[in-house]
């Protein structure tokens, strides 16, 4: 999707859809006023009606008949004006490009709103261009029907009104950004017949080569196991697909803080069965999302790149399959991390703390000060808190918070949850210095991330646990309508690494 901030009266925009966001209780904004004044008033006649509603995502259109430039004027509910904000207008207008395409259309305009709104110029492009662009995206990609059975996008985004042309570069970061979420989608969403840890890695390599100031190394199994990452070898024994640890750096050449690393960790199992502890067969066919926290790792670092942000980043992503088969680790195996401790296997569908051991050990020994991972790790998680907040872990206050902060600000929103050494009993083994997985069905996803912490190494470090948030079940209601995956984490860390670059609120 192309973005357009013009400074252009809203009157004079040539669009097939000019939309204007309209807060409960309904009134006419400043902006529609003129528009209504060259339609006769058949906006204030549509509103005394109530065909015109403030609640959120609705959607009212009336033909202009040449009065004005552009063809349609749509009026968007952007819900009570006491709960609106950021998430509330990326809906709306992810409403308003629907129904441009649904009507036939390629091009929608937006109209930024002035005091009447509790969200910044700023804050509103930036909304409007992600609503735009992530509501464009369409996950039907592999359908083979014709092209006008397929749902119709906007095409582009024009954003107008007082102030539009000051907040073009605010909306040109959103729109990097928003392209890179759906990327991540994209990476999510591809089946794992397709989307094979080979083939991630030669993606990232395509993706690194783009952009300026960044290497990209790959690992193969040998030089895994070569490097001590025994946790992460044995999740990949049981899959004939090779594991790949995709380790990628960006170097500014004026960073802003020079000693400052931002460490990105993903988590990439292109296809969980769960291993010899085996999965149901019901809806494991989503079970191709279990690479979406290395999506967000390499998309979100790709996001930063491409910015041209001055901080120093790493990104880790340990991507392998985990497959029953004659040569699967074990329930009862005794594995080494790449740290030096041993971990009994007790469950090998809790494998990706094991992927996640290494690559966090590796994050730190290639530099990064600041870590933090993203990993759809439990389904107590989802059980927990849903689908709208990840889970925030942590060792550091003022991390988490930072962390917490960037997640708001961007829209990928996390709660900060409880971690403490009290919860190391969960995974206390005989055997090992630690078990994978606790036969106790209580604080799953807390003792997950206390685990993780043992391999962290010095520094802060935060766990983003987004099993609930990466892959929908069903759509959201919100700017994410459609069942599948949301890019979670890119936004995040694009906000995050703006922060640490002094860029940031």
């Amino acid at each position: 999707m192309e973005i357009f901030p013009v400074e252009i009266r809203p009157v004079e925009v040539e669009a097939d859809v000019l939309a204007f966001g309209i807060a409960d209780p309904p009134e006419l904004p400043p902006a529609a006023q003129e528009l209504d004044r060259r339609l006769s008033g058949r906006l204030a006649r549509l509103l005394e009606d109530g065909e015109i509603k403030g609640s959120l995502g609705s959607v009212a259109v009336l033909h202009t008949r040449g009065e004005v430039t552009a063809r349609r004027i749509a009026a968007v509910g952007l819900g009570k004006v006491t709960a609106l904000d950021a998430d509330a207008l990326r809906t709306a207008v992810a409403r308003a490009a629907e129904r441009t395409g649904a009507v036939g259309g390629r091009t929608l305009a937006w109209i930024l709103g002035g005091d009447e709104l509790p969200l910044t110029a700023a804050d509103q492009a930036r909304a409007a261009v992600e609503g735009a662009v992530l509501a464009a995206y369409d996950p039907g990609r592999w359908k083979t029907g014709a092209d006008d059975e397929r749902p119709q996008l906007a095409e582009s985004l024009v954003l107008c009104g007082t102030g539009a042309a000051a907040v073009r570069d605010e909306a040109v970061r959103a729109a990097v950004v928003a392209r890179w979420t759906n990327r991540c989608r994209d990476l999510v969403n591809t089946p794992a017949n397709e989307l094979t840890p080979t083939k991630l890695a030669e993606l990232a390599e395509e993706a690194a080569a783009k952009l300026e100031h960044v290497r990209v190394e790959t690992l193969g199994p040998e030089e895994i196991r070569a490097a001590g990452m025994g946790a992460f070898a044995a999740v990949a024994r049981g899959s004939r697909e090779p594991a790949r640890l995709i380790s990628l750096s960006y170097e500014p050449p004026a960073p802003a803080r020079p000693d400052v690393v931002l460490g990105l960790v993903g988590k990439a199992i292109t296809f969980d069965s769960g291993g010899l502890s085996l999965k149901p067969a019901q809806r494991m066919d989503e079970m191709k999302y279990d690479m979406a926290g290395g999506g967000a790792a390499l998309t979100g670092f790709c996001a930063v790149a491409e910015l041209g942000l001055p901080v120093r980043a790493r990104a880790v992503v340990g991507s392998c399959e985990n497959m029953p088969g004659g040569h699967a680790y074990r329930p009862g195996d005794i594995v080494t991390a790449a740290n030096g401790m041993t971990i009994e296997v007790t469950n090998t569908d809790a494998e990706g703390r094991l992927v996640l051991a290494d690559a966090l050990w590796y994050a730190r020994e290639s530099g990064a000060t600041h870590v933090v991972d993203f990993a759809t790790l439990t389904g107590g998680i989802v059980v927990a808190i849903g689908d709208f907040y990840a889970g925030l872990f942590g060792n550091d206050a003022s991390w988490i918070e930072e962390v917490r902060a960037a997640a708001e600000e961007s829209g990928d929103h996390a709660w900060p949850m409880p971690i403490h050494d009290t919860y190391k009993r969960y995974y206390q083994s005989t055997f090992a210095d630690a078990t994978n997985s606790s036969d106790l069905r209580q604080a799953q996803p807390v003792y997950a991330a206390r685990f993780l912490q043992e391999f962290a190494g010095e520094g802060p470090w935060a766990h983003l646990d987004i099993a609930g948030t990466a892959f929908l079940e069903r759509g959201r209601g919100d700017v994410f309508a459609d069942r599948g995956a949301t890019g979670y984490g890119v936004r995040l860390i694009a906000e995050l690494a703006s922060r640490l670059a002094g860029a940031g609120p």
